[in-house]
């Protein structure tokens, strides 16, 4: 797909996401590390990794409101774990930064500590009959969602996927296997062929 894509380079799975989305179809994803690493990109991910370190570094880099910015004139959002709790309006039982973009509330940690990660089906039906592999990585849950914000995908009743507008948030790990559909649904989104 012809569309630009970045990879936030601060912390975390940032070449799981480029190899991810070379199967995607993606050419040459951006490493952004700075505000103007933005400025010609379709759609940015966020990845999984340590969301406080995250959050720091990317106030440390001027990066906070400049992906507000893009987001706002038309950039399209993906993140996942770490990304995804970035990406909410609120954080439970702490005052844990994020950007505020989706109308949701998310839970750190859980499932537990990184020991009781695991592997579950997801069905997302938006995507497919087939349902998509999930890796859990001390992943969060959104615990709740506003009006605006699209449910896409629970795993035994617990919220692990959402999209709200041009942002897509995801519990789980979709750059950790060979299934390119969640990155194909993003690039859909970044190019404007994808709406809620």
């Amino acid at each position: 797909m012809s569309v630009k894509i970045g990879v936030l380079a601060l912390q975390g799975a940032v070449r799981e996401h480029v190899e991810a989305l070379h199967r995607a179809g993606a050419v040459s994803p951006v490493l952004v590390r700075t505000p103007e690493d933005l400025c010609d990109i379709a759609g940015l991910i966020i990845p999984g990794g340590e969301s406080t370190t995250i959050g720091k570094l990317m106030t440390r880099w001027g990066l906070v409101e400049a992906i507000r910015e893009r987001y706002h004139t038309g950039m399209a959002l993906f993140g996942t774990c770490a990304g995804m709790i970035l990406l909410a309006r609120e954080v439970e039982g702490c005052d844990q930064f994020s950007l505020g973009l989706v109308d949701m509330t998310v839970r750190r940690n859980a499932f537990g500590r990184q020991v009781e990660s695991f592997e579950a089906d997801v069905e997302v039906p938006a995507i497919g009959t087939e349902p998509i592999r999930g890796v859990f990585i001390r992943s969060p849950i959104a615990t709740r969602v506003g009006e605006g914000v699209d449910v896409m995908g629970t795993v035994d009743g617990k919220i692990v996927l959402v999209k709200q507008d041009r942002c897509l948030a995801s519990a789980f790990h979709p750059e950790l296997t060979d299934d390119p559909r969640v990155h194909q649904l993003f690039l859909r989104m970044a190019a404007g062929e994808e709406t809620v």
